[in-house]
């Protein structure tokens, strides 16, 4: 079964071009499910909807999000698609168990105060301050995916046309406008900081990441996840400050404004344009709390 699992996943990456951390996570996903037809002596081939409803009771038992579930059971559809097409499956009964549907949660986002007090939250003269600086106006100013921002080299900024080209999901590519703001920290850390950190690589091949880590490689996402949250702490004790949510602050502020919501869509490289309507409810949800707060009649 290792072999077709692999095979499946090689699939992923090739056919659907799929994100690694995605093809990751199914493989993490599908081999959780095959230690649960294992422990209960069931085998993958004779699989039919009884065994997939009691691993679904299972995890609900073990008190899993709705998200994580929904998740979880796309990657083993997917994987059980992939075994019937190869004609291993001795019966197609497992589709039709459905999948629990995710909870509507409106994303978490701050308000153009806070947001302000945040990026003026790094220090001006130090290196590092001076690249935090960038990476946090550039996440706010382009509302791009910390993994997006993590992956952009020296090339992907064009300083004079003002736009960066971001290889998002699916290692699509998208060009992304970036406001004068955004440009400026990012011309500032090119000029004073990242030289300064490339000189502390100590290899021979120095890297072409746009933002650099202390030691002068390349920056990782999980890094820049580190940064944001230590400066929301830092302006407003928020420890759950994400750059997800500098993404939510970014569609929000846009829509709020009066921006178009397919070309809010465009820039955040959202598939569907139902993804990126969440963030309308975000805007109607802050009409209501501003009139509440402000009506006399309220």
């Amino acid at each position: 079964m290792d072999n077709y699992l692999k095979n499946f996943l090689q699939s992923l990456k090739i056919e659907k071009n799929s994100a690694l951390l995605t093809v990751r996570a199914y493989e993490k996903d599908i081999q959780q499910f095959l230690r649960f037809l294992d422990s209960k002596g069931f085998e993958l081939l004779d699989l039919n909807y009884l065994t997939l409803r009691h691993y679904l009771a299972l995890l609900k038992e073990q008190k899993y999000a709705r998200s994580t579930i929904a998740r979880k059971m796309s990657a083993i559809r997917g994987f059980l698609r992939f075994l019937k097409r190869e004609s291993l499956l001795c019966n197609n009964t497992w589709e039709i168990v459905s999948t629990p549907k995710k909870e509507k949660r409106l994303p978490k986002f701050l308000y153009v105060d806070e947001v302000l007090e945040l990026l003026d939250a790094p220090p001006k003269e130090s290196v590092l301050g001076c690249r935090d600086r960038a990476i946090l106006e550039v996440l706010y100013g382009t509302g791009i995916r910390v993994a997006e921002l993590a992956d952009l080299t020296l090339s992907s900024v064009n300083m004079e046309e003002g736009y960066i080209k971001v290889k998002g999901k699916g290692s699509k590519e998208r060009i992304v406008p970036v406001g004068k703001y955004a440009l400026q920290a990012v011309a500032v850390y090119l000029k004073k900081s990242r030289p300064l950190l490339d000189a502390r690589q100590r290899n021979k091949d120095k890297s072409l990441a746009l933002f650099l880590n202390r030691f002068g490689q390349d920056l990782s996402d999980r890094s820049v996840r580190r940064l944001v949250q230590k400066y929301g702490l830092k302006v407003s004790n928020k420890s759950n400050l994400s750059p997800h949510i500098l993404r939510h602050s970014f569609a929000s502020h846009l829509l709020n404004a009066g921006a178009d919501l397919r070309a809010v869509q465009e820039i955040l490289g959202h598939v569907s344009v139902s993804t990126t309507q969440i963030y309308t409810h975000i805007t109607r949800e802050e009409l209501k709390r501003t009139y509440l707060k402000t009506h006399p009649r309220a």
